[in-house]
C-alpha cells in the first residue's frame, strides 16, 4: 500500500487521504514521500516573530491568519469574553472550509489570559502542532483549525 507523508508533521497516511489524520494539514497530491531527507534548522523556532504579522495585528490581542484559503493576512480581534470560531455563518471568526466544524472552537478571555478550547470538532484544534482540548495561549503561538493556520498575537 502506497502512503503519503504530511509536509507539516511527517505522519504517514493512506494514499487516498486528503488531510493528515494527525495534524489536519492538507496532503499534497502526488507527494509520495520519495524524498526521505527532512531539512531542519534548529534556530527556526527561536527566530524573532515575523514583523509583518505584528504590523497586521496592531496593538492588543488578535488572531492573524497565516495561511488557509483566501484569508491570509486577515486579523481578528476578540471583542467579548467568548469568541466563537467555526464554519457556521454566525461564528465570530467565520472559517469557510469543510475541514472546519460548524462550532469548532472558542477563544476565551479569563483571568487576564486567553485560552483556546476545542468544541468537539472532528479534525481537532492544534496549538504549536499539538492537538489540544483547552490550551492557554501565549504571544506567537501557532493555532491550526482545519486548513487554517493562525498566529496568536498579544501586545
Amino acid at each position: 500500500m502506497t502512503r503519503v507523508y504530511c509536509q507539516e508533521c511527517g505522519h504517514q497516511s493512506p494514499r487516498e487521504s486528503k488531510y493528515c489524520s494527525k495534524c489536519g494539514a492538507l496532503l499534497e497530491e502526488g507527494d509520495t514521500g520519495a524524498e526521505t531527507t527532512v531539512r531542519f534548522s534548529p534556530d527556526a523556532e527561536e527566530r524573532e516573530p515575523d514583523t509583518a504579522i505584528h504590523e497586521i495585528a496592531g496593538e492588543g490581542v488578535s488572531l492573524v491568519v497565516r495561511s488557509g484559503g483566501d484569508m491570509t493576512g486577515e486579523s481578528f480581534r476578540p471583542e467579548t469574553e467568548k469568541t466563537t470560531i467555526g464554519r457556521h455563518p454566525s461564528s465570530d471568526i467565520f472559517l469557510d472550509d469543510i475541514t472546519v466544524s460548524r462550532n469548532h472552537a472558542l477563544l476565551i478571555h479569563r483571568d487576564d489570559a486567553y485560552f483556546i478550547q476545542d468544541q468537539g470538532s472532528l479534525n481537532g484544534t492544534y496549538v504549536n502542532h499539538v492537538r489540544v482540548e483547552t490550551q492557554k495561549l501565549s504571544d506567537g503561538d501557532q493555532v491550526q483549525i482545519g486548513k487554517y493556520k493562525l498566529t496568536f498575537i498579544e501586545r
